[in-house]
């Protein structure tokens, strides 16, 4: 899943893009409005998380831009501003959820990974391809009903694989969708990865490699 935080208190925005990532998130840091708005403009994020007093340009403007683009991403307002009058405000400009500070970092990233569900084509709970089942809530991998210990990214870049039933996906969009915006795009690290997952997996192979094209697991029957 990957994530913008557009937050214009750094300490805060940092702490909060440390705790997503070792979550497994990818998530991409803007310190002010305009930079938000850069950002949602050449990237497209499963969920933006949008402080609504910021800088350059405001939270609410830059709400307004991402649900008039029409696009995918969900946006969760995240801001002091608390009262019921604001939260109707936030959510009435089309924000999709909205959560005052302070806050719990386990239930911010449980309303994420919420909304990150809805950002994306509906998916089952457990995603299965022959004998390997992943298990995106508990974040755990089985083949053959034996536990597959894997990195977070190598748990991302499978999820993404096996959620896309079948159809294939490019190194550029592993990148995009399992790293984030530090990713070096002329890099080997989708294809280590892609080499590790498939040696933990085991035999027969479950990831096909497409030349020319990406990667993809077949579907399930």
């Amino acid at each position: 899943m990957r994530v913008l935080i557009v937050e214009d208190e750094r300490a805060l925005a940092d702490a909060v893009a440390r705790g997503l990532r070792r979550e497994g998130l990818a998530v991409d840091l803007a310190y002010d409005g305009l930079e938000g708005q850069e950002k949602t403009s050449v990237t497209r994020y499963d969920v933006v998380v949008l402080d609504r007093d910021l800088p350059g340009m405001s939270g609410d403007e830059l709400c307004d831009e991402i649900v008039a683009s029409a696009a995918p991403t969900r946006v969760l307002m995240l801001t002091a501003s608390g009262s019921l009058a604001d939260k109707v405000d936030g959510l009435s400009r089309g924000a999709d959820d909205y959560l005052a500070k302070p806050f719990d970092f386990p239930e911010l990233v449980a309303r994420i990974r919420a909304l990150g569900r809805r950002a994306t084509p509906a998916t089952p709970p457990l995603l299965v391809a022959g004998d390997v089942a992943l298990d995106p809530a508990r974040r755990t991998v089985r083949r053959a009903e034996q536990v597959v210990e894997l990195t977070r990214k190598e748990f991302g870049v499978l999820e993404v694989l096996m959620g896309a039933r079948g159809a294939v996906v490019s190194s550029e969009e592993l990148l995009e969708r399992v790293w984030d915006e530090n990713a070096d795009p002329f890099t080997t690290t989708v294809r280590v990865t892609v080499m590790t997952l498939r040696k933990k997996l085991g035999e027969p192979g479950v990831i096909e490699t497409v030349v020319g094209a990406g990667y993809r697991v077949p579907a399930a029957g």
